[in-house]
């Protein structure tokens, strides 16, 4: 109910949201990156298959969060829409990405 009242109340005449989102998404396509090539370091291991299979979903999580943030930013009329959906998969890796570190840092699974 919230995001619905947030996503309301945000200017549609404004891809501002679109600008921040776009280098944060690259940024944590990159941390993802980091992350795997780490895992793949330290030798094979079901945690660290899983960790690296969990980690490449969610860097194609914020590469879809960017292309459309890049889509709505080069579009000549202002598409509210896909910056939506960049707003709302970037938070989707951003929680997907929290809870793969709480999982493996404790050992969950």
């Amino acid at each position: 109910m919230m995001i619905k009242r947030f996503m309301k109340n945000h200017n549609s005449n404004s891809n501002d949201l679109s600008h921040h989102i776009l280098p944060n998404s690259a940024t944590m396509v990159g941390v993802c990156i980091m992350v795997i090539s780490i895992v793949k370091s330290m030798g094979p291991g079901l945690t660290n298959h899983l960790i690296d299979k969990a980690l490449a979903i969610d860097s194609l999580l914020f590469m879809i969060s960017a292309l459309l943030s890049f889509s709505s930013i080069r579009l000549e009329r202002p598409a509210v829409s896909l910056e939506r959906w960049a707003e709302m998969i970037f938070l989707l890796g951003l929680v997907s990405m929290t809870l793969i570190t709480v999982i493996f840092s404790f050992e969950i699974a």
